[in-house]
C-alpha cells in the first residue's frame, strides 16, 4: 500500500480560506477516490497560511480490474443463417472485441447479443496525476485573484507543488500563462525560522519534515498549542484569557509556529467600557483579552497575542504590539470622551443624512416609523403609561449612536454604545437597556432581549424593516437575503416565544402595513399584507419543524387548510407553538393514534353537512326531538360535557383538557357508528340526516380547536 502527498504552496492565504478549503477537500477527495475505486485507509488534511496539503494513506498501486457487460442488438438482427451480420460486427468493433466473444442471451424482450469484458485497472499514479489539478482548481471561495499573465484563479499566487506517491514524484503541471508550476519534492519551511527550502524524500515524512522546519501543518495541533500557551502566559499575570472561538479559529490559520506572548496597556484605558477594549483587541488586532478570572466582568491591563515570528524576539514583538494597542485604545478613548460631550438625543438630526435604503429615505424617517410601531405594540400588549413612554423614547433613540464617532470606528458596537451614551445622558435604565437589546438576537444562537421595552423596540424595528423592504419588492430569493429579512422574522417569532408575549401578530402586521401604505404612494396594502402573511406563515412553519422538531404533518395540522385557520395561527404565536408541541407529545405517547381514528371518521362525514367550523355548542344546531336511537342522545350528551372542557382548554391553552374530553367521547362515537344502537348517518329524511351530520360536525369542531386532523398523516 502506498501514501500520496499533495501540497500546494502559496503566498499567505486568508485565514478563512484555509479552513474552507480543507472542508471542501474533505468532501471532494474521498468521493473522487471512491468513484475511481481507489480505497484508502486514512486521509489527513492539513493547512497553514502558506500551504494546503492532503496525505492519503493506504492506497493500492492500481485500480482493481473490473468486469463490464454491454448489451447489443437483437440476436435476429445480429445473425442471419448462423452468420454474423453487419450489426454484430459493428457492435463487436465498437467494444474492441472479436465477433467470437459475443454471446446470445434470453431477456424479457427476446434474445439479444451481449459482450462481457474485463477492464484492467489503471495505475494509481496515473489517476492521481489527472485528479490533482481538479482538486486544486475546483476549490471555491471569495476574492480569488489572478496573477502574472494567466487566467488561473486562486486566493493567493501558487508558488510550489509537491506530489509524491511514497518516494516517487508524480509529475503534475499547472499552467498560468507564461508561468508554469511543475510539481517537485521541494516545499518551504517557516518564513522566519527556517527560510531554506525543505526537500521531501518520502510522502510519509511530510509532517515530521515540516515540523523540523518550524511548521506545524495540522490545524488541530496548532489549536491545542495555542490554547495551552495562552492559558500558561495568562497565569503569569494572574489572569484568565478570554477565548472567542471565532477569533481562535482565525488565529490558528494565521500562524505556522505559534508563540503566545503577553503584553500590557496603560491602566487608564480600563475606564473605557470593556466591550470597546475587547473589540479593539479582538476585531482589529487579533489579541486575546485577559480577565482576573473566568467569572469576572472587568479586564486586566494585559493582552495575549499569538506570534508567528521568532520566539527569541518575543520581547521586541511585544513592544511593537503594545505601541499599536496603545494608539488604538487612545483613539477609542478620544472618541468615547468626545461623543459624550452632548446627550445622545442631540445626534438624532444627523440621522437625516444617513440613508436607510435609497427608495425608503433616511434612518431618521425609519426611526419615526419605529416609534409609531412601538406605540402600537405597547397598546396591544397592554403596557402601562410609563412603560409605553419608555418604549417610545427607546425607539426614538435606538439608532442615534450610528452617527457617533465610536460606532463610526467600530460598527459592531452599535447598540452597546447607544446604551452607554443613553445612561450617560440621564436616560432611564429601561430605555438605555432597550437601545442595546433591540438588536438582539444578532444571529442564530445569540441571546434574546430580556426586558419588555427591549422586546417591544426590537419587534418594532424588525416589523418596519420587513414592511418597508417588502413594499419595494426586495424579497428574499433562494439563498439571497441581503436585508436579512428571514432573520428579522425569525427574531420576532423567537422573541415572542421566549418572552411569552401575548402578541396578536396578524392584526398588528395589518395595522403596520395600513399605516405604511397610507404614508406612501403606490403601495397596495392588501397585496403587501398577503405577501407578509405568507412570509411569516413560512417562517413559523420552519421554526416549528426545524428548531422545535415538530413533525411536518403536525405543523400542517396547526395551520390547517382554510384561510381563517391559518390566520388563527399567525394571530396567536404562543398558541400555535403550544398546540404543535402538545400534538407532538401525544403522538410520542401514542394517544394521537386513537384520537385520530375517532376524529377523522366523524370529520370525513361532517363535510357532507353545512355546519360552520366555529360552532361548538350543540344547543340550537342539534334537535333532540329528531333522535331515533339512544346512541344519538348519548352523542349529544357527550358533546354537552365536552363543551366546558374545550372552552377551558382554549382559555388556558391547556389542550390536555380537550384531549381528555375527546378520549371520553370516543366510546360514544364508536357506538354511534358501530354499536347495537348505531345509526345510518345519511338517513333519507333530510332533517334527521342534517341533525346527525351536525353531531359529527360539532365533534370535528371541538377537535379543530387543537388541530385540523385532516392534515395529520396516520402513523
Amino acid at each position: 500500500m502506498a501514501t500520496f502527498l499533495l501540497e500546494v504552496g502559496t503566498e499567505e492565504l486568508p485565514a478563512s480560506f484555509v479552513s474552507e478549503a480543507i472542508a471542501q477537500w474533505k468532501g471532494k477527495i474521498p468521493a473522487d477516490l471512491k468513484e475511481q475505486s481507489l480505497e484508502s485507509e486514512r486521509i489527513e488534511f492539513y493547512g497553514t497560511p502558506r500551504r494546503l496539503a492532503v496525505v492519503i494513506n493506504g492506497l493500492p498501486e492500481r485500480q482493481p480490474d473490473r468486469v463490464e457487460e454491454a448489451k447489443g442488438p437483437p440476436a435476429k438482427a445480429a445473425y442471419k443463417d448462423g452468420n454474423p451480420t453487419k450489426a454484430a460486427t459493428g457492435f463487436a468493433a465498437s467494444k474492441g472485441v472479436s465477433v467470437d466473444q459475443l454471446e446470445v442471451r434470453d431477456t424479457d424482450k427476446g434474445e439479444f447479443v451481449f459482450v462481457r469484458q474485463t477492464i484492467p485497472g489503471r495505475e494509481t499514479a496515473e489517476l492521481l496525476q489527472e485528479q490533482v489539478p481538479a482538486w486544486i482548481l475546483g476549490l471555491e471561495g471569495n476574492r480569488f485573484m489572478r496573477w502574472g499573465d494567466g487566467d488561473l484563479r486562486f486566493p493567493r499566487p501558487i508558488r510550489s507543488l509537491v506530489t509524491l506517491l511514497d518516494d516517487r514524484l508524480v509529475p503534475v503541471t499547472l499552467e498560468n500563462g507564461s508561468e508554469v508550476c511543475v510539481s517537485d519534492r521541494v516545499t518551504a519551511g517557516h518564513r522566519v525560522l527556517h527560510p531554506k527550502d525543505v526537500r521531501l524524500d518520502n510522502a510519509q515524512d511530510y509532517v515530521s519534515a515540516l515540523k523540523s522546519a518550524y511548521v506545524t501543518v495540522d490545524p488541530a495541533e496548532r489549536k491545542k498549542t495555542i490554547l495551552d500557551q495562552v492559558a500558561a502566559v495568562a497565569k503569569t499575570v494572574d489572569g484568565h484569557a478570554v477565548i472567542d472561538q471565532d477569533l481562535l479559529a482565525e488565529v490558528v490559520d494565521l500562524v505556522e509556529w505559534p508563540t503566545a506572548i503577553v503584553g500590557k496597556f496603560d491602566e487608564e484605558f480600563l475606564a473605557l467600557p470593556s466591550k470597546v477594549t475587547i473589540t479593539e483587541m479582538e476585531s482589529h488586532q487579533r489579541y486575546f483579552p485577559v480577565r482576573p478570572s473566568a467569572e469576572a466582568d472587568e479586564l486586566l491591563p494585559y493582552f495575549i497575542t499569538v506570534s508567528n515570528g521568532d520566539p527569541a524576539k518575543s520581547d521586541l514583538i511585544t513592544q511593537g504590539n503594545e505601541r499599536v494597542i496603545r494608539a488604538r485604545l487612545a483613539d477609542g478613548k478620544f472618541f468615547f470622551d468626545a461623543d459624550r460631550k452632548q446627550p445622545l438625543a442631540d445626534y438624532l438630526p444627523q440621522l437625516e443624512a444617513v440613508t436607510f435604503e435609497a427608495q425608503l429615505g433616511s434612518v431618521r424617517e425609519k426611526v419615526s416609523r419605529i416609534e409609531k410601531v412601538a406605540g402600537l405594540l405597547s397598546d396591544q400588549l397592554g403596557l402601562s403609561a410609563e412603560q409605553k413612554q419608555q418604549a417610545l423614547r427607546a425607539a426614538q433613540l435606538c439608532k442615534a449612536d450610528l452617527v457617533t464617532q465610536m460606532v463610526g470606528e467600530f460598527p459592531e458596537l452599535q447598540g452597546y454604545i447607544g446604551q452607554k451614551y443613553a445612561a450617560n445622558s440621564g436616560e432611564p435604565t429601561a430605555v438605555a437597556d432597550a437601545i442595546y437589546e433591540h438588536y438582539l438576537p444578532k444571529g442564530a444562537g445569540d441571546s434574546l432581549p430580556q426586558t419588555l421595552i427591549g422586546q417591544v423596540v426590537g419587534i418594532a424595528d424588525r416589523l418596519d424593516t420587513l414592511v418597508s423592504i417588502f413594499s419595494i419588492g426586495k424579497l428574499p430569493k433562494g439563498s439571497s437575503d441581503p436585508f436579512a429579512l428571514r432573520r428579522a422574522a425569525n427574531a420576532i417569532i423567537n422573541i415572542v416565544w421566549d418572552a411569552g408575549l401575548p402578541l396578536q401578530l396578524r392584526p398588528v402586521l395589518a395595522q403596520v402595513v395600513e399605516d405604511f401604505a397610507a404614508s406612501r404612494d403606490g403601495v397596495n396594502a392588501d397585496e403587501l399584507l398577503a405577501l407578509l402573511t405568507d412570509f411569516f406563515d413560512q417562517r413559523v412553519r420552519t421554526l416549528l419543524q426545524d428548531h422545535l422538531e415538530i413533525d411536518y404533518d403536525l405543523v400542517n395540522a396547526v395551520f390547517g387548510q382554510d384561510t381563517a385557520y391559518q390566520l388563527r395561527a399567525l394571530s396567536d404565536l404562543l398558541d400555535v407553538r403550544d398546540r404543535a408541541i402538545f400534538l407532538q407529545s401525544i403522538r410520542n405517547d401514542t394517544r394521537l393514534a386513537t384520537l385520530y381514528e375517532t376524529v377523522n371518521r366523524a370529520a370525513k362525514l361532517a363535510v357532507k353537512g353545512d355546519l360552520g367550523t366555529d360552532v361548538l355548542d350543540p344547543a340550537g344546531v342539534v334537535n333532540p326531538d329528531l333522535f331515533e336511537q339512544p346512541s344519538e342522545q348519548a352523542f349529544y350528551d357527550s358533546l354537552q360535557t365536552l363543551l366546558p372542557q374545550t372552552q377551558a382548554a382554549q382559555a388556558e391553552r391547556d389542550y390536555s383538557k380537550l384531549v381528555a374530553g375527546l378520549e371520553q367521547s370516543a366510546p360514544t362515537v364508536a357506538d354511534f357508528f358501530d354499536g347495537e344502537n348505531s345509526v345510518m348517518v345519511m338517513a333519507e329524511a333530510a332533517a334527521v340526516r342534517q341533525n346527525r351530520l351536525n353531531l359529527l360536525g360539532l365533534l370535528r369542531n371541538h377537535a379543530r380547536v387543537l388541530a385540523d386532523f385532516g392534515e395529520i398523516v396516520k402513523s
